[in-house]
């Protein structure tokens, strides 16, 4: 719309005349219909917006007025600019985008419906008038349109800030150092600090779908998590309160991101539950498909491997007497071992479980009895055997 409206200047100074009675009641209109406004309005800071409301609608004027010289509906660069600083400052101040544009829908009818009041008393025209409405509604909208611009610049600003602040903790929480540090840095992140923390060690190309299902409050490491050469960039999150009977919903959510996740630990602990989370992923503990790596249910398996090479050294000992038969025997008698510590030694459970017959079952155990002779009745050669056997090399 590029028309003045040629607002006689007798008409215009009427209307300016009325602009801190407009302002004042547009303000108080506004802290009643808009319950976020009831506080923040009152005392100087009222005062303050009540100029700025004369500033935006005494520009207006100015471009209204044949003086005007432009487009009355495009407001005034200091009014846009300080329309762009109330939504950065509202932003700040913690209201929504919907209470800002709230307070610009009651101030768009009260200040227009007064100024027109205005208008007719100093003889405006009816199609003056109708084209007056035009463009009070068409400059407000500008000025609202650049307070939105500014409230979604300083969250997505303050936003960013925050971010980094919390990739920060996540690495301080990483690493050892004084808990006053970690509390610091909670509060400057402005995270509040959970009961317990559970590390995740994530592919980085699932991280995004890992955090869409995870609590809000999760925290990203920035610190570059070592893993196998062929695992890809690993990503470490730190999920707050995910321990007893929340685990479970941790599991679920996580399906199908290939994760490993630690145990839950005390916030100022959680070390502990990465470096659980990371050896799992360094020995190559895996499940059938994709889905998450609880780490609490393979315990046996990440003890029984702290020391791969105590461990071979182990079997190796223990399974000596085994060393001499052909590799398809070998096999067979070591299976069968297997299941026979497992079963305590019930032939019909071992039988069953290796699909074989419980009278097979009895001639392999005569093997075995026959190369390890009194020693299968020994408890520390059945705890070394029990070891050995306890994780497929």
């Amino acid at each position: 719309m590029d028309v003045e409206l040629g607002l006689p200047p007798a008409v215009a100074d009427a209307m300016r005349e009325e602009l801190p009675s407009v302002a004042e009641r547009t303000v108080a209109a506004i802290v009643v219909e808009v319950p976020s406004y009831a506080d923040a309005f009152s005392g100087e800071m009222g005062r303050t917006i009540e100029n700025a409301v004369q500033l935006a609608l005494g520009g207006f004027l100015v471009l209204a007025s044949t003086g005007g010289g432009g487009d009355a509906s495009t407001p005034i660069q200091p009014a846009l600019d300080g329309a762009y600083a109330l939504g950065r400052g509202e932003a700040r101040s913690g209201r929504s985008m919907d209470a800002l544009l709230g307070a610009y829908r009651v101030g768009a009818r009260v200040s227009w419906r007064l100024m027109a009041d205005s208008g007719v008393r100093a003889g405006l025209s009816a199609e003056q008038l109708a084209h007056f409405a035009e463009l009070v509604f068409a400059y407000i909208d500008q000025l609202s349109a650049a307070s939105v611009a500014g409230h979604s610049d300083e969250l997505a600003t303050s936003g960013r800030v925050r971010e980094r602040y919390r990739e920060r903790l996540a690495d301080l929480l990483l690493r050892r150092g004084p808990r006053e540090d970690k509390e610091a840095a909670a509060e400057r992140a402005d995270w509040t600090l959970p009961r317990t923390l559970t590390a995740v060690i994530v592919p980085e190309p699932r991280v995004r779908t890992a955090l869409a299902a995870l609590d809000p409050r999760t925290l990203r490491s920035t610190d570059e998590v070592p893993g196998p050469e062929d695992s890809g960039e690993l990503v470490a999150l730190l999920v707050p309160d995910a321990e007893g009977r929340s685990r479970p919903a941790l599991m679920r959510s996580l399906r199908e991101t290939e994760a490993v996740i630690g145990p839950a630990r005390p916030w100022d602990d959680v070390q502990g539950s990465y470096a659980r989370a990371l050896r799992a992923r360094q020995l190559g503990l895996t499940t059938d498909d994709r889905s998450p790596l609880d780490t609490e249910a393979r315990l046996t398996e990440l003890v029984l491997r702290a020391d791969e090479t105590a461990l071979a050294d182990l079997r190796t000992q223990a399974l000596a007497p085994l060393a001499d038969l052909s590799e398809s025997a070998r096999e067979k008698l070591t299976e069968t071992l297997r299941s026979w510590l497992l079963h305590q030694g019930r032939r019909d459970a071992v039988a069953a479980e290796l699909f074989v017959h419980p009278q097979t079952v009895r001639y392999r155990m005569g093997q075995l009895r026959e190369l390890y002779g009194a020693r299968l009745e020994d408890p520390r050669t059945v705890l070394e055997l029990v070891l050995a056997l306890a994780v497929e090399p």
